[in-house]
């Protein structure tokens, strides 16, 4: 489809507001605004969610850096597709990154007539900005060619596979849980979806689990009655995580409300990761090259992780289940360490439907985290919010509470600690999801985007140090 089309078939559109999303932002800032409003209206699974990240940022980073290269002779980042035909150099790159962005979000979300006009409204105030044009003409056909030949690489990537999933009738298994919500298991198949930026999201699976050999041995275990219960160096959650807790502090609580962001409303795990990423881009002042570029490895290794960590929780022998089955034990375990208590309520109000091994928060973070300490070096100070208080005005937080943090990794792993203060998650899922963020974020890096010629390896040898440091804990 054409600008002209699309321009001439959007009239109506031109009232729609973009909520959230300031018009003073630069042109590749705002796209993520876009994307954060399309996570708030559509709602769901977070890995779902997650995927129109790197589709659409990718697709913006090579659209503009296919016309950077072309006006450098070939000089820069290398693209993240192979083989795309050469751009004009003359040709605007703010019209070819509108382009892309606006056919691959409305290729995902065309079922949706609220977020259709999301996108629609950022995309013609774009282009009504640029000057009609031999320029603008170019930059719309080089995105629209970026865009399709992206489309078209992930067409059968298993994002729709079969859905279908059985759970587990023995102690320790995933079952729906009794706080609901009463729904099948969110994205079982999500652990086959093709990677963007790694060749194998099961290459890093964590086996701590079935180190064990079999359910039964790892429910038996001192280590699996010390998450639920505590131990020195180890936050138990059912302490820690109670509705009620008498041991959880009020930082502690605002820390797991503030991370939480799995409820409808909310732009989730992706969006709120997004929003730090705006905010660094912003005190550092990048160009919108350099930001398209930041985005485009943030989002793709937060898709990656999501990948990773759903392999973790679906494809290995244990699905293991929530706090609330096991520390109800609503099938006996078989420890002698662990007490039921029937009545246990998390702090949370539902507990999201997915097995807790390895924690999906923890796993997509820490990849953010490392792709922006490989940037920015880990040592960088930002200040953000949650949309939680505002979706969830019943908790009396103020809708503007912010949090400042000193490094990524501090804000990675208080996000994993956020889930076991949440009573959602083990201390173990929390840890191993953290490191397992780090070590895709390591490979995303080396990997994808890189300058023409390499530089040195420094950005990697700071991943290196992260994920030491998040081994050791």
């Amino acid at each position: 489809m054409s600008y002209q089309r699309v321009a001439a078939s959007a009239g109506l559109l031109s009232m729609v507001m973009c909520a959230g999303s300031a018009w003073s932002e630069d042109y590749v800032t705002q796209w993520q605004s876009t994307y954060q409003d399309v996570i708030r209206q559509t709602g769901g699974a977070p890995c779902p969610v997650s995927r129109a990240g790197p589709m659409m940022s990718l697709a913006i980073y090579d659209a503009m850096n296919g016309i950077d290269l072309a006006r450098n002779g070939g000089n820069g980042y290398a693209p993240y597709q192979a083989g795309l035909p050469s751009a004009d150099p003359n040709a605007s790159k703010k019209a070819a990154a509108a382009t892309a962005a606006y056919h691959c979000l409305t290729a995902m979300h065309s079922a949706s007539p609220t977020n259709m006009a999301l996108i629609h409204n950022t995309y013609v105030q774009q282009m009504n900005s640029i000057a009609d044009g031999a320029a603008k003409t170019a930059g719309a056909a080089y995105g629209l060619t970026v865009a399709e030949s992206l489309l078209n690489a992930r067409v059968g990537d298993g994002y729709d596979g079969d859905p279908s999933y059985t759970p587990g009738t023995n102690p320790g298994d995933w079952r729906q849980t009794p706080d609901g919500p009463d729904v099948p298991a969110f994205s079982p198949h999500w652990g086959n979806v093709t990677p963007w930026g790694v060749a194998s999201a099961s290459a890093y699976r964590p086996t701590r689990l079935t180190d064990y050999g079999s359910m039964s041995n790892l429910l038996a275990s001192q280590e699996y009655a010390d998450n639920i219960n505590g131990a020195a160096g180890i936050p138990g959650v059912k302490d820690l995580g109670s509705r009620d807790s008498a041991f959880r502090t009020a930082e502690q609580t605002e820390i797991a409300w503030f991370w939480a962001n799995d409820r409808d409303g909310t732009a989730k795990p992706p969006g709120q990761l997004v929003e730090i990423s705006k905010v660094v881009a912003n005190d550092k002042g990048l160009g919108v090259t350099e930001r398209a570029r930041m985005f485009a490895l943030a989002n793709m290794a937060m898709a990656d992780a999501c990948i990773a960590a759903w392999d973790s929780k679906f494809n290995t022998p244990m699905d293991l289940w929530r706090p609330i089955d096991a520390i109800r034990e609503t099938q006996d375990d078989g420890n002698a360490l662990t007490t039921p208590d029937t009545a246990w309520l998390p702090l949370n109000d539902f507990t999201p439907p997915f097995p807790a091994y390895v924690s999906g928060h923890a796993t997509m973070s820490a990849a953010h985290a490392g792709i922006m300490a490989a940037l920015f070096g880990d040592d960088t100070t930002f200040t953000i919010g949650s949309d939680e208080f505002a979706v969830n005005s019943a908790l009396g937080y103020d809708a503007e509470l912010t949090r400042t943090f000193g490094s990524f990794s501090e804000a990675a792993w208080e996000n994993a600690l956020s889930r076991v203060y949440l009573g959602v998650h083990y201390y173990f899922d929390s840890v191993d999801g953290n490191m397992l963020g780090y070590q895709i974020a390591s490979e995303v890096f080396a990997s994808n985007l890189g300058r023409i010629p390499a530089p040195s390896g420094f950005a990697l040898i700071v991943l290196g140090a992260i994920a030491a440091r998040s081994r050791r804990r």
